[in-house]
């Protein structure tokens, strides 16, 4: 089993393979660690060209993951993500052909440009790690690690993606447009840079079962209770957090309190994840947009309405 200072030195060696390809700032990379470490799918939204892609694919690489890339059109259907069955006249029978999904980091590329339809597709898939082709449940590889990424809904061509879709990714965040240093080193890194590998599956399983056996207190829980219920009651928010959303904020602090070596959970590591948890699940009532309140707003004003438990 791997130790709090494996898990540490494991992040530190993939975030400096990861930035041999990809240029960004430090805490994007943490948060697609933290959330691999965790068990936790991802969402990014942003413009196109900002690194999406390159940064799915250089942490596949360096954890040693195979890897598919699923780029989304309005014209495809759940047969092109899922896989199909085929008629084989040699053997006189249908035969199921694996989809794309069947990979162990999955990057479901602007997933918010299919139909509903095609997006429902992912729902088994995320929640139970399996999909189902006409009555047969099949698994998928283990581990399982998803990266949507989205366009802004005022992007032409987009369906917004249900809540309930939204509610199965652990960790949302934009990488943004890069500061002027990261933007001196994209144009200076040599194309189609190949990122080594630094772990393999089976290691990531095994930091991902010491990852969940982190400590979580008692109050740290109830804190976490707390900061739900307060979206739950927030005239700024018309819906608050799920119980799914509090699971995932315990897993994500988790990750992080194992990232930085210690073996239980504090109120400083649910404060840090709340926000990249809470903000792709929480919509803003009429008055906080009347307000031009934005969603980091809210979830940072309602963790501060909520006190925060001594001696943890």
């Amino acid at each position: 089993m791997s130790s709090m200072k494996d898990i540490s030195a494991f992040s530190k060696s993939i975030t400096k393979a990861v930035e041999t390809a990809f240029s960004g700032s430090n805490e994007v990379i943490h948060f697609v660690v933290l959330s691999l470490v965790s068990s936790l799918h991802v969402l990014i939204e942003d413009v196109p060209g900002v690194g999406k892609t390159t940064l799915a694919r250089s942490v596949a690489e360096a954890a040693g993951l195979s890897f598919s890339r699923i780029q989304f059109t309005p014209d495809m259907l759940p047969g092109d993500v899922l896989g199909m069955n085929v008629w084989n006249p040699s053997k006189n029978k249908f035969i199921y052909k694996e989809g794309p999904i069947y990979s162990q980091c999955i990057l479901a590329d602007e997933l918010n440009r299919t139909s509903p339809r095609t997006q429902s597709a992912f729902l088994e898939a995320m929640q139970e790690k399996q999909v189902t082709i006409d009555g047969i449940t099949r698994k998928l590889p283990n581990p399982f690690f998803m990266i949507a990424t989205q366009n802004p809904q005022v992007f032409t061509g987009t369906f917004p993606l249900p809540e309930a879709e939204l509610d199965r990714f652990g960790i949302s965040f934009s990488i943004g447009y890069p500061s002027k240093e990261n933007e001196l080193n994209i144009l200076n890194k040599i194309e189609d840079s190949v990122v080594s590998p630094v772990s393999n599956a089976k290691e990531i399983l095994q930091i991902q079962q010491t990852v969940n056996q982190v400590y979580v207190s008692e109050i740290v829980q109830k804190y976490i209770i707390d900061i739900a219920a307060e979206t739950r009651a927030n005239p700024h928010i018309s819906l608050g957090a799920s119980p799914r959303a509090v699971i995932y904020i315990q897993k994500a602090a988790k990750a992080h309190a194992a990232l930085n070596e210690r073996d239980h959970v504090l109120p400083e590591d649910v404060l840090y994840v709340c926000r990249p948890v809470l903000r792709h699940r929480i919509v803003l009532s009429s008055s906080a947009r009347l307000d031009k309140m934005t969603t980091d707003d809210v979830i940072q004003n309602a963790c501060k309405n909520v006190p925060i438990p001594a001696g943890v």
